[in-house]
């Protein structure tokens, strides 16, 4: 069922974000548009590509010729990438396609991530986050931001998301059922996230747009 909810008004704490590591440019990848995690390595996909590298010694460790112009997955076993107005379900060990969905923005999606059974898709400009069926692509329910949405993760039921609007970026926590804004990290002036993604513990990883880099930031311990 396709339910909506809206923001309410709130004082979010803020704080500078940790940016701990700095990978990249990669070799022959271009702008890094989305970011995931399998549990070992980091994928971003760069262009025509989609890459992983080993996060202790930043060496890309696989590659699949696979394009993409916004966010990234991963279920557990499958990697799931926006490309245009559909998202492809990608076998990581052969690069296949082995299902597509529609995309819910039809082109103008962002962030993506998987949690919950479903996955979770940013619309920019629109500040909203969809949860939607990763079977079929329809929309489970919609969540409204006051910002607009790059990468999106979820981590120890938070939900977070990166915002992008000139040279001002940051990550911040929102309330899921209300899309009030808990906590946000100031990224540096002029230093973007296009995707994002946790690592599941204390890291969140943020690709860094045409800069080419990926992004490794603290994820604040909870009080």
């Amino acid at each position: 069922m396709h339910s909506k909810t809206t923001p309410a008004s709130r004082r979010a704490s803020a704080r500078p974000a940790e940016i701990v590591r700095e990978y990249g440019p990669f070799k022959g990848a271009g702008r890094v548009n989305g970011v995931t995690h399998d549990g070992q390595r980091v994928w971003a996909s760069v262009g025509a590509q989609i890459l992983a590298f080993d996060p202790a010694s930043g060496e890309t460790a696989r590659t699949l010729e696979r394009a993409g112009d916004a966010g990234t997955a991963f279920d557990g076993t499958h990697l799931y990438q926006i490309a245009e107005a559909r998202i492809d379900k990608i076998d990581p060990v052969s690069g296949d396609v082995v299902a597509s969905i529609p995309a819910p923005g039809g082109g103008s999606d962002s962030g993506l991530t998987w949690a919950e059974g479903s996955l979770w898709v940013g619309q920019y400009r629109d500040r909203k986050i969809h949860q939607i069926d990763p079977a079929t692509g329809a929309v489970r329910r919609t969540i409204e931001s006051n910002s607009f949405v790059t990468g999106v993760t979820w981590v120890d039921g938070e939900l977070w998301h990166g915002t992008w609007e000139g040279d001002a970026s940051d990550i911040r926590r929102i309330d899921p059922a209300t899309g009030a804004v808990l906590e946000r990290l100031d990224m540096p002036a002029g230093t973007g996230v296009s995707g994002l993604e946790s690592d599941g513990a204390d890291l969140f990883y943020c690709g860094g747009g045409e800069s080419g880099k990926v992004r490794a930031v603290r994820r604040p311990k909870a009080a």
